[in-house]
């Protein structure tokens, strides 16, 4: 009876198809989400509000169909008398609503709505178009303090036809302090220069504005016409400085500069002889030719090894889960990559399109890993593209244009990995496990079931791979081609945050149109600049460690004292974990034991999280347990001091220390030069010197204690602890 009673009343469905002039999808579907009804914190709850589920953002407009016109025995419309539809009367608050209302009778929502059921509710009509993209006007604006303006949304479909849909579309601002907008598109600015960005929503679509407020006075063009230009860096950086009236800190010291590009690059201290000759040298190509230097082939086992580090955190996986040897071989093999400096697009095709044993070859373990082909494209999505695919696993992305078919169609690509041997066996997988390509294997949709294309996020489907194709590979040639619109920008920005403390994009994973670059044109300038020279990271770095912005000062002075995002100053960081301690551990010549490596090992060459380390816990190492990729946190914190201050493990190194015991048989002010020279990279200034002489010198304290005294305070200053 109930379906005889549901097909009686949507019989004008039938009736008046050809008829319809009012579109679910492009004229209902937006008046739902604009009213609120399809947000989390409504009808689109996870398990809806009131019996009544919508999908978040009506990211699926089928079953938003369903639920609107079909469930609840097809109460919620009454296409014979349209304005008694449940539908309407809760939106208008006729009938209590505890949303309350929505929308008025008299409004264009509710007379576009009512025409819709009256027209029979249809699902789609004749020759509909497609949403294909939003557009923002204006792209960006500048605004002075306290300034109002509106902007513009149009929407463009597929049949050539745009629409503004500014009373459809949302609003966001993603820093209130720099602006905020109203329900309709009217953004006020804030009162603190800067920079920030309106985000607009309509269906699944996103795009966003720009808003900069410049400084009460900018500087004059004159201001910056000293300022030295090394590179295209520079330059692109420089341009930004001016719109923003900031004028970039001063060129850091020599000493801050090798302390700086040694840690950077290798991941140690410069020693205390290379700091002494780069100081006295004179010439003006010195900083060129030590940068050249640090990327030489005789470094490439500490600059390996430091990398390799980095990389490890994002792609090694937990012992426990994958087992011992895997994870061993991942590693090693990712360290001959940074010696040998593969290039990324062949580390990358390596990894991606691994086979073969876990007890064999590296790369396999992180296919064992990620068993899952969803597993594996979040994964490669969010390392090697930059973007974030994890919210689309289950629903549309809430700040972003991707959905459940782009996640499952990257998914697709990796649908036809076999496997057989032992699987995942927690805590020890100790057996080998073999996995290969084999033709047949598909992906379908979770919601709508359809087997999906393999395609890549913002990328072209590949409807028509060779069955004896590997479809990883097709995957790979996309990804590394030199006009990937994701690949290079990820990379580079991501070394980027490596070198500066943030990426041009932060964080360094997070792209999307609602986390704009601060500097969209140097990211683009780098991103071809990798590629055109062969994806080589070692002239990336190379490129950055000779500008004049990476060589700045972290001193701010009156205009960018507040900057933490353009760059306009050197942010300070605290060292990695490991750095710290094989820094220690070098200079004082006493290596660190650490459980299941030989003697001698530095901290940069454990090949797991699993060693215990009370020393690497407390300064931030990753959590053994955590699944890769795996982000540090670069903070300070109570117990880190605590630790430099008390730990006994410290204590014993310095008691032994070789190098110690060559600096008492020195003299006082040669001691003292030494420490800072072999600390801090410089030479102690006047006041520092005479402390420290005198300090030596007290007759009542052995030497040996007061050295170790005097090392024990430097290491624990916030200048060795940080880099410069």
């Amino acid at each position: 009876m109930k379906y005889f009673l549901t097909l009686w009343l949507l019989c004008p469905v039938l009736l008046l198809a050809d008829q319809a002039t009012v579109s679910f999808n492009n004229d209902v579907l937006p008046i739902l989400t604009k009213a609120g009804c399809s947000t989390g914190s409504c009808h689109a709850k996870t398990d809806g509000q009131n019996g009544f589920a919508l999908t978040v953002f009506s990211y699926d407009p089928s079953a938003d169909y369903r639920e609107i016109v079909y469930n609840a025995r097809g109460r919620r419309i009454f296409p014979a008398a349209p304005e008694h539809s449940l539908l309407l009367l809760k939106a208008t608050n006729e009938i209590p609503h505890e949303g309350e209302k929505r929308f008025d009778k008299d409004s264009e929502f509710y007379r576009t709505i009512h025409q819709w059921i009256k027209e029979g509710a249809p699902r789609s009509i004749p020759d509909e178009p497609v949403l294909e993209s939003l557009s923002v006007s204006p792209p960006e604006a500048i605004y002075q303090k306290n300034e109002s303006k509106s902007i513009h949304i149009t929407a463009h479909y597929s049949d050539g036809h745009t629409r503004d849909v500014t009373h459809l579309a949302e609003f966001q601002s993603n820093e209130e302090a720099f602006a905020k907008v109203d329900h309709h598109g009217k953004v006020t600015a804030g009162t603190v220069p800067g920079d920030g960005v309106i985000i607009v929503r309509y269906l699944d679509k996103v795009s966003s504005t720009r808003v900069t407020i410049p400084p009460d006075q900018t500087l004059p063009d004159s201001a910056y016409q000293n300022l030295s230009q090394n590179n295209e860096i520079d330059r692109y950086a420089q341009e930004r400085f001016k719109t923003l009236g900031l004028l970039p800190s001063e060129t850091c010291s020599d000493s801050e500069f090798i302390r700086r590009a040694t840690l950077d690059v290798i991941g140690r201290l410069p020693e205390e002889q290379a700091v002494r000759t780069f100081l006295k040298d004179d010439s003006k190509d010195k900083r060129s030719r030590y940068i050249d230097h640090l990327l030489a082939p005789e470094n490439n086992g500490a600059y390996g090894d430091y990398w390799a580090t980095k990389w490890g955190d994002l792609l090694r996986p937990n012992t426990q889960r994958v087992g011992v040897k895997p994870v061993y071989l991942l590693d090693d093999w990712i360290r001959e990559k940074f010696r040998t400096n593969t290039s990324w697009d062949l580390i990358v095709s390596e990894l991606l399109t691994a086979s073969g044993s876990t007890h064999q070859y590296g790369p396999v373990a992180v296919i064992r890993d990620k068993r899952e082909p969803a597993d594996m494209a979040e994964f490669i999505s969010q390392l090697f593209l930059g973007v974030r695919l994890n919210c689309a696993r289950c629903h549309h992305h809430p700040s972003e244009k991707w959905g459940q078919d782009d996640y499952y169609s990257l998914a697709a690509f990796f649908s036809s990995m076999k496997r057989k041997g032992q699987g995942i066996s927690a805590p020890i997988s100790g057996l080998p496990e073999y996995w290969w390509f084999q033709p047949g294997g598909t992906v379908q949709h979770p919601v709508t079931e359809v087997v999906l294309t393999p395609k890549a996020p913002a990328g072209p489907e590949f409807p028509d791979i060779p069955e004896n194709r590997d479809p990883r590979e097709v995957l790979v040639e996309w990804m590394t081609s030199p006009e990937n619109p994701f690949f290079a920008r990820a990379i580079v920005n991501r070394v980027w945050g490596e070198l500066f403390g943030r990426g041009i994009v932060h964080p360094v994973d997070d792209f999307r149109e609602s986390n704009p670059a601060t500097n969209e044109a140097l990211l683009d300038w780098l991103a071809s600049d990798f590629a055109q020279n062969g994806f080589d990271q070692k002239h990336l770095i190379r490129t950055i460690l000779n500008s004049r912005l990476y060589q700045q000062s972290s001193l701010p002075n009156e205009t960018n004292a507040s900057d933490l995002k353009n760059f306009s100053r050197s942010y300070r960081r605290r060292l990695p974990a490991e750095v710290l301690l094989d820094s220690i551990s070098h200079l004082v010549r006493k290596p660190e034991s650490f459980q299941g490596l030989i003697p001698g090992s530095t901290a940069m060459q454990q090949w797991n999280h699993k060693m215990p380390s009370d020393f690497l816990d407390a300064f931030g190492r990753p959590d053994s347990s955590a699944a890769p990729p795996c982000e540090r946190d670069g903070s300070s914190s109570v117990v880190q001091a605590l630790h430099l201050m008390n730990a006994t493990g410290l204590q014993k190194k310095f008691s032994g220390s070789p190098w110690l015991n060559e600096l008492e048989k020195k003299e006082a002010g040669e001691i003292v030069d030494s420490i800072y020279l072999g600390l801090l990279s410089r030479m102690p200034d006047k006041a520092e010197r005479d402390i420290g002489i005198n300090y030596l010198k007290r007759e009542e304290i052995k030497l040996r204690e007061s050295l170790e005294d005097l090392l024990w305070s430097i290491i624990n200053s916030a200048e060795f602890v940080h880099n410069h």
